[in-house]
């Protein structure tokens, strides 16, 4: 009994570990390749479930369902106008085929190293085959500047044919053709950054700098020039200004003196020997004090009050 027990025992055992090794589930992000001793057997597993192998002779092979990614390395490129730049791309792709995957690249290490192939060739054909303005810019949209920097800046000028947009789409084009023998499918493919090399850098930057420096100093030109033109206006305005109340001023003024003047005659109109002694009076605070001195002769007017004061 305890041999017959022993017996079922292992018997069981031989079977879970059979059970377990030919039993596998294929989630819903992945698709399956089932290979015998290396070999691809049957279709590729695309539907999730619990499926079932041949146990120890078949192994499953899983590969991703969901979309990639692929981000090159910056390669140094000559455009057409023979400016060299940095170019760094990047791509989204999927596996299509997984059985034609599997039999030409094996894993994703392997499609990437087809994929920098294919792409960096792709990139490369593409830039070189336009000039820079057409790799940078995307469309004929009129640039925001001044008319100093367009003078300045012919290149901006030259017509857009191409621009980035449609370029990363000849890039897509051209690297799709290559790819699907891999089956591999490109999602995008797109230029993630430009360069100019570190030799062509610093002048670009130099010229950039000397361009900015000339517009600013036309701009203080222009600036001063309107500046004189309001200080111009302002002097104008403040000398009419200036000239009106004065104008003015002397209205008020005559005015004044007339008025001053009709007081004056209708006060000597009325007591002309009383006008005259108060002048007098005033004449002599003016003229007379205690360092004065004066030769008149007796009969001088000057001393008509003084003389009838005392009685002389």
């Amino acid at each position: 009994m305890k041999t017959s027990s022993i017996v079922i025992v292992i018997v069981i055992m031989l079977g879970l570990i059979v059970l377990a090794s030919g039993l596998y589930r294929v989630h819903e992000t992945e698709q399956v390749i089932i290979t015998r001793f290396g070999k691809p057997v049957g279709d590729p597993i695309k539907e999730p479930g619990l499926r079932w192998k041949r146990p120890f002779v078949e192994k499953v092979n899983s590969f991703e369902k969901r979309i990639l990614e692929w981000d090159g390395d910056p390669n140094q490129i000559p455009t057409q106008d023979k400016k060299y730049i940095w170019v760094d791309t990047y791509a989204r792709w999927k596996i299509s085929d997984p059985l034609k995957f599997f039999q030409s690249v094996r894993n994703e290490m392997g499609a990437h190293a087809r994929l920098d192939d294919i792409i960096d060739a792709a990139t490369r054909d593409s830039i070189t085959a336009h000039v820079l303005l057409e790799v940078v810019r995307n469309t004929n949209r009129e640039m925001a500047m001044a008319e100093a920097e367009i003078e300045l800046t012919e290149e901006v000028l030259v017509p857009i044919k191409w621009g980035r947009e449609k370029i990363n789409l000849q890039i897509l084009e051209r690297a799709s053709e290559m790819v699907p023998q891999y089956g591999i499918e490109l999602i995008d493919v797109r230029i993630k950054h430009i360069n100019y090399v570190e030799e062509v850098r610093v002048k670009v930057y130099e010229r950039m700098i000397s361009e900015r420096k000339r517009i600013a100093e036309l701009y203080r030109s222009e600036g001063e020039g309107i500046k004189a033109e309001i200080e111009g206006e302002m002097e104008k305005e403040l000398q009419l200004i200036t000239s009106e109340a004065y104008r003015k001023a002397q209205e008020i003024k005559g005015q004044g003196d007339a008025e001053a003047t009709r007081i004056y005659a209708e006060a000597y109109n009325k007591d002309p020997e009383f006008y005259s002694f108060l002048n007098t009076l005033d004449t002599y605070k003016e003229t007379l004090d205690e360092n004065s001195w004066l030769i008149l002769t007796t009969d001088s007017d000057y001393l008509k009050y003084l003389k009838s004061i005392s009685g002389e």
